[in-house]
Parts: C-alpha cells; sequence; structure tokens
C-alpha cells in the first residue's frame, strides 16, 4: 500500500449497514402481519429467522466469490466468468427484470404522493412533473457514488425508526402474550399457511444489488462489507420483529379476515388498531414514514441498477460515463412510468421469482464454481450453499403454488 492509501480513513461500517437496512424495510413492511396471519406468530418467525439467515448468507457468498476478482467487478463479470455466458444472460436479464420493474414501481407509486405533498405545500406541480423531479433528485445521488447514497440513506432510516417508535412505541407496552402466542383459541392450524409466507420473507431481505457498490466503497476490504451486510439485515430484522410483535400482540387473529376484507393494507390496518393508537396527526406522520420509505428504497434499488449496467458495460469512472449509466438507469423507467403508468404493474408479480433466481441461487453457485477454481482452503464446503439453493427452489414452489392458487387463504 502507498502510503497515501494508508493515510485515508476506512469509511464506517455504519454507512453501509445503512444502505442495506434502508433498501430493505419499505412501506411493504407494513402489510407483513397481514401476509403472516395465517401461520401467525410462530410459524412467520421462525420462516422470517431462515429467510434472514438464507438471504444474509446467499449475500456472504457472493461477496466471498467476488474476492477472487478485481475490487468492484459485479454479478456480469463473476457469472461470466465462473458459470458462462448463457448463465450470465439469464442472470442479467433476471436483474434488469427485477431492478427495472421496481424502479418503474417507485416512480409510478410515488409520483401521486409527491404531487399530493407538493400541492399541499402551495406548489402546483403535475403528476408527470412530481415524477421528473423525484427521478432527478435520486439520480443525482445515485450518479455522486455510494458514499453520497449512504449519507441519504443514513437519514431516511433514522428518520423512519423515529416515526416508527412515536407512532406504534406505545403499542409494545399494550402487547398481550395471549394474543400473540393466540393462546386458547380455536380457529385452525397455522402450518398450512406457511410456505405462503415464504415469497414475501424473501422480498422483506433483498439488498443484493447493493454489495458490488459496497465492495468498491470500502476498496475491497472483505471484512467491512461482511459487517456491513450482517448489521444492516440484523436491524432490519429487528424492525420487522419489533412490528409483528406490536401488531400481533394487540390484534387477534381472528381480526385479521376483516382487515383483508378492508383492503388488507395499512389503512385497514391501522383502523383495526385505532383503539389502542393514541398518536396526534397520525395520518401526516404515516405520510412522513412513507416518504422516507419510498427515497431510501429508492435509492437502494437504483444503486443497485446503476452498478450491474456499470459492470456489464463497462464505460468507466469518469462524471462523463457515471452520466451515461444513470441515463441508462433511470430514463427508461421513467419514460415507461410517463407513457404507461399502470402498464407494467402486472409484471411486479413475477419480481420475487426472478429474484430468487440472481439473489439466492446464483450466489450460492458462483460461490461454489469460485471454490472449486481457486481451490479455498478457507471454505465451507457445499453444505451451506445447498442449503441456500434449497430455501430459493422452496420459493419457487410456493410462489408457482400462489400463482396457480393451490394455497391456502387464511378467512378464519
Amino acid at each position: 500500500m502507498t502510503e497515501r492509501a494508508l493515510a485515508q480513513p476506512r469509511p464506517s461500517v455504519w454507512w453501509g449497514a445503512m444502505i442495506i437496512c434502508g433498501t430493505v424495510v419499505g412501506a411493504g413492511m407494513f402489510t407483513l402481519p397481514v401476509v403472516m396471519a395465517g401461520a401467525w406468530f410462530g410459524w412467520s418467525l421462525l420462516i422470517l429467522l431462515v429467510s434472514w439467515a438464507s438471504m444474509l448468507l446467499s449475500g456472504l457468498m457472493f461477496l466471498r466469490a467476488s474476492g477472487y476478482f478485481p475490487a468492484g467487478s459485479g454479478y456480469d463479470t463473476l457469472t461470466r466468468a465462473l458459470l458462462g455466458r448463457r448463465w450470465a444472460a439469464l442472470n442479467g436479464l433476471s436483474i434488469l427484470f427485477v431492478l427495472g420493474t421496481l424502479t418503474y414501481a417507485y416512480i409510478s407509486a410515488s409520483g401521486p404522493v409527491y404531487q399530493h405533498s407538493l400541492n399541499s405545500a402551495g406548489l402546483p406541480v403535475s403528476n408527470a412533473g412530481a415524477k421528473v423531479i423525484l427521478t432527478l433528485c435520486v439520480a443525482a445521488v445515485v450518479w455522486l457514488g455510494t458514499k453520497g447514497v449512504s449519507r441519504i440513506m443514513t437519514f431516511c432510516v433514522l428518520a423512519k425508526l423515529l416515526l416508527l417508535v412515536s407512532l406504534f412505541g406505545g403499542l409494545l407496552t399494550q402487547v398481550s402474550l395471549p394474543t400473540l402466542t393466540n393462546a386458547g383459541a380455536d380457529d385452525g392450524a397455522y402450518w398450512p399457511y406457511a410456505l405462503g409466507v415464504l415469497p414475501f420473507c424473501l422480498a422483506s431481505f433483498g439488498y443484493h444489488g447493493n454489495i458490488t457498490g459496497l465492495i468498491g466503497y470500502y476498496a475491497g476490504e472483505q471484512k467491512q462489507v461482511s459487517r456491513a451486510l450482517v448489521l444492516g439485515t440484523l436491524m432490519s430484522l429487528v424492525i420487522y420483529l419489533f412490528w409483528l410483535i406490536v401488531t400481533m400482540g394487540n390484534l387477534p387473529r381472528a381480526a385479521f379476515p376483516g382487515v383483508v376484507a378492508a383492503g388488507g393494507d395499512i389503512a385497514a390496518l391501522l383502523a383495526a388498531l385505532r383503539d389502542r393508537l393514541h398518536v396526534g396527526a397520525l395520518t401526516f406522520m404515516m405520510t412522513l414514514f412513507s416518504h422516507f420509505a419510498v427515497i431510501a428504497s429508492f435509492l437502494g434499488v437504483t444503486a443497485g441498477l446503476f452498478d450491474f449496467i456499470a459492470d456489464r458495460l463497462k464505460l468507466g469512472a469518469s462524471p462523463l460515463a457515471r452520466f451515461k449509466v444513470a441515463c441508462l438507469t433511470f430514463l427508461p423507467a421513467l419514460g415507461a412510468s410517463l407513457l404507461l403508468p399502470n402498464g407494467f404493474l402486472a409484471a411486479i408479480g413475477f419480481a420475487g421469482l426472478f429474484a430468487t433466481l440472481w439473489a439466492v441461487i446464483v450466489p450460492a453457485l458462483l460461490y461454489l464454481k469460485a471454490q472449486k477454481r481457486f481451490a479455498a482452503p478457507n471454505g465451507t464446503g457445499w453444505l451451506l450453499p445447498a442449503a441456500v439453493m434449497g430455501f430459493g427452489v422452496l420459493n419457487i414452489l410456493a410462489w408457482t403454488l400462489s400463482w396457480l392458487d393451490l394455497l391456502p387463504v387464511f378467512k378464519g
């Protein structure tokens, strides 16, 4: 190392963990209790822990495999080198589909929300104008690099945590253990609904697009990146557990079919909890939370898409090259949202299926291939990669059965 490199302080693990947590924890977390009502708390807790461990392991496996390549090498480089061109093409299409569809979805869904907020503030902005403003702001941060993303993410995550505790912290003191365990209730079995929970738990820990950016941010220091992954996903797990405990510990299982009938969204859940919530300006604070959640997840998803395109095209790291990559990252989704605001919403349902491929199965395969090719002395063998791939196969099975309407639906 040069003296200059040694003199430069390494970025804190905290910044990387904030990127992971900010990307993972979005407004979608509010629907978890509704989705998990059939399996209820015990089975949901088990599946959530297994999903967290599996998704963390798959990320660490990708990280380990990337250690044999130059810092900043992404999915396309690793997949092409270790699994071949066909796998690289399939994996690349999966990443573009998932992250591109999510980028489109964030722009389309957030446009009306931000238009309403800007209009309420006295700024006459159209729906299309709100989408353009939001996209340009996020694109500017992503163009600046991982450091800028980490700072904005930290602000958003801390704001979300403050709002979450302010809104629902009081429910924690009202949690009833018999309600949480559904003790004494005779409303059917739990395990038949467990498989249907899996895809939602997988989606709740999707951060793998951000690993390449973190590797570059920490200059290839694998220990720093792995600590950021562990801390970021662990923080996300704690937030999810807090939300499940305060909702399932206050609202009995028998009440959830009514929540589903009322729409199954956060508004229906809050209506069911209204007698226990004693918070002023509830609607305003929920709107603030949604804003921060959208910005954080939007940043995380597009940063991952940016890194994949940059790795695939290898245009360089100059400001002009990053500007070209930013245009390819944001303009197609923005154009699609402006021309067809509801045209691709049906495709979002398939995002979880394709995410299973590139976020679960491919990292395990990359790890196994890297071990074999580079004769890694400190590898963990095939057992953990096989377990991770088994988790992926179960998710594909669950998604397929759900798509075919073959999974039971909890109706009380």
